[in-house]
């Protein structure tokens, strides 16, 4: 029975605060609703109640949490039903307005009064939970009979609804956050432990003064929080250097986090970096965090960030310069705390000499500069990286190491390795997979470099003349054409700046070739 009162306007603020004061601290569900009953219970004594939450992508209905009162038992948050059509639920949700039914027996045409019925219930007050224009579900006081002053109380419940969607609202947004949250670490402990897996400190191999005075600044460098550009041919290292930069720092516990800056579409840069907001546009299904707030308390590396597209580089500079951001779709600025780290193949002077990279972005990302040097440069590194890569590839690929002669550990220090390391450890590779345990030769070692480059034979020339040789049957081959998918570079498997230095230093100009005309070989 409902205590007949005055519902003065004091009367129903106290009843709001008191409600409030109930629920405000509590952190799941199912211990806000005991909360909320308790409290609802104390001013409206209702022989029913219960919240249904609404999910208008699949038409159903889960509740909230155990009903509380008569027949609760069987009800549980975690089952859906669908959107009956003789439901209470229907007709609120479908009209956003409250539903009074003061006398059940009138509406047992309706498949939830008839359940009502058989339990007792004469009569119910049904109200939409609404949030931001949005109907979240509904509210339902059920009662064994009628309760006095009828009217004036759904005025009161109106009103406690709208406090009730508040808290469910809150409530529903917590547990989407902590289930974010708890995918996002379940993600970064996997990408943390692959990273340490592949990027250990005892699996990058030199021997040359060269390397050993990068490692040396890339200590010096590492527990700041300097930002680094590391510049280098393509396979030379450069994403190693990095992650050991990375993981030297006081960051290594937090993410690092790699952006591959060719790969980043105009249309998907800020959505991919910043993040969008559910239903920020056609398809965002759900919230999105993107690649810097990922990094939040890390590291991100723009590898190739020489290639970002000069209409996106004002956009990265802005994020750079005041460490705050907005996901699509969201006016709230994020503020974000990261190192950043950059690497290219490309001459950034030059690239600012001609217009096609910003000069403050470069001041901005060029804190620290480190150059690795091409293997080429370096042949004492060699050795060592065929010995221990040998071991590695044999061990991963649980077979035994072949052994290569002096021979042909010689012919290996003499080729220019356009691919640098990379290309190495795929010859290793190569050789573990084709001629596990053998004795390798040098005619073996030339056979598997001309798999690489047909054309190129170790012979009486030097070096430098094979190569020139070499690349000139590739220019005339391609008429003279350097990029492109039938260009020199693409053949040759090396980066068109990278051929066009090495056409300066052999003396040879594309215009010639396009001038012969000559296309075969």
């Amino acid at each position: 029975m409902v205590q007949v009162r005055k519902w003065d306007p004091a009367t129903r603020y106290q009843i709001l605060l008191k409600i409030n004061n109930a629920i405000v601290t509590q952190t799941r569900r199912d211990s806000l609703f005991r909360a909320l009953a308790r409290e609802l219970r104390k001013h409206f004594q209702y022989d029913r109640l219960s919240i249904n939450i609404y999910d208008p992508k699949n038409q159903s209905l889960s509740y909230f949490a155990a009903a509380d009162g008569v027949n609760p038992e069987g009800i549980s948050c975690l089952e859906s039903r669908p959107l009956a059509m003789g439901a209470v639920a229907k007709l609120v949700i479908e009209t956003g307005k409250p539903v009074v039914m003061e006398d059940l027996t009138k509406y047992r045409h309706l498949s939830s009064v008839v359940s009502m019925l058989e339990s007792g219930l004469r009569t119910t007050m049904a109200f939409p939970l609404i949030v931001r224009k949005r109907i979240l579900g509904s509210i339902h006081f059920s009662y064994r009979k009628a309760p006095p002053e009828l009217p004036e109380l759904k005025e009161v419940l109106e009103e406690v609804s709208k406090q009730v969607a508040i808290a469910v609202d809150n409530m529903l947004s917590y547990e989407e956050l902590k289930k974010l949250n708890e995918i996002l670490e379940g993600q970064k402990r996997y990408l943390m432990a692959s990273a340490e897996d592949r990027y250990r400190e005892d699996s990058f191999f030199y021997a040359s003064r060269a390397i050993r005075e990068i490692m040396e600044q890339v200590r010096l460098v590492a527990d700041t929080d300097a930002s680094v550009l590391i510049t280098g041919e393509t396979g030379t290292g450069k994403d190693y250097i990095a992650r050991t930069i990375h993981r030297l720092s006081s960051r290594r516990n937090e993410l690092f986090v790699k952006v591959n800056c060719p790969a980043l579409a105009s249309t998907l840069f800020e959505s991919e970096l910043f993040g969008h907001a559910k239903g920020a546009f056609t398809g965002a299904d759900t919230l999105r965090v993107g690649r810097l707030e990922m990094a939040q308390g890390g590291t991100v590396f723009f590898d190739e960030v020489g290639d970002l597209p000069h209409s996106l580089q004002a956009k990265l500079l802005h994020v750079l310069q005041d460490g705050t951001f907005e996901r699509v779709g969201e006016s709230r600025p994020i503020k974000v705390d990261f190192r950043v780290i950059s690497a290219t193949n490309q001459d950034l002077q030059k690239a600012i000499r001609e217009g096609r990279f910003r000069r403050d972005l470069y001041y901005r990302l060029n804190t620290v500069h480190i150059h690795i040097p091409p293997l080429r440069e370096r042949p004492e590194d060699i050795p060592i990286l065929v010995e221990k890569l040998t071991e590695l590839q044999a061990r991963e690929a649980n077979r035994p190491a072949p052994k290569l002669t002096p021979e042909a550990l010689r012919l290996l220090c003499h080729y220019e390795w356009p691919g640098n390391v990379r290309e190495l450890k795929n010859l290793v590779k190569r050789l573990v997979i084709l001629r596990p345990g053998d004795l390798i030769g040098e005619r073996d070692v030339d056979g598997a470099l001309r798999t690489f480059a047909p054309e190129l034979r170790f012979d009486s020339r030097t070096l430098a003349e094979v190569e020139k040789d070499y690349i000139s049957q590739v220019m005339r081959r391609c008429g003279g054409r350097l990029g492109g998918a039938d260009g020199a570079a693409k053949v040759l498997g090396i980066p068109r700046s990278t051929l066009q230095h090495k056409l300066k230093k052999l003396g040879l100009d594309p215009r010639e070739f396009r001038m012969k005309g000559n296309y075969g070989t």
